[in-house]
């Protein structure tokens, strides 16, 4: 009797385990809401923000994943005008972290032409998901 009950716990915890996977692995890259956060160029150490957007990236030193994401966020900043990618090294800058609940790296904040969070994305974001934000970005701000 203590087996089957050893070998039931065992299988309970793996499939727990799976799930929780599964569910953080969905949520890794995906967009959400931004909220009513506002970012200056001064908050971030820059001379300016973007003209229409900025793609506004927090990594640190040791993150494997921040320099494909700047790659790929700095692609399509190029991509339109009037949009910037910033990238922020949080490794010293750990005041910032705590002003924008930054909890991984990279997060990836896109702020309209306003300095206003519109969207934030937590992991490696989709860059179909981030086209599809700025589209929105532009189109509310033509309105």
């Amino acid at each position: 009797m203590e087996w089957s009950l050893a070998i039931g716990a065992a299988v309970a915890l793996v499939v727990a385990t799976t799930i929780g996977g599964l569910i953080w692995s969905r949520r890794q890259g995906a967009v959400r809401a931004g909220g009513l956060d506002r970012v200056s160029a001064a908050d971030v150490g820059v001379e300016a923000l973007g003209g229409s957007a900025t793609l506004l990236q927090f990594s640190t030193e040791f993150c494997s994943r921040c320099p494909g994401t700047a790659r790929a966020l700095g692609s399509i900043a190029a991509e339109r005008e009037g949009v910037d990618h910033i990238d922020v090294d949080l490794t010293h800058r750990a005041d910032l972290a705590s002003a924008f609940r930054v909890t991984q790296t990279p997060t990836t904040l896109i702020v309209d032409g306003d300095g206003i969070v519109r969207a934030r994305i937590g992991g490696p974001p989709r860059p179909d998901a981030v086209r599809e934000q700025l589209d929105l970005i532009s189109r509310s701000s033509h309105v």
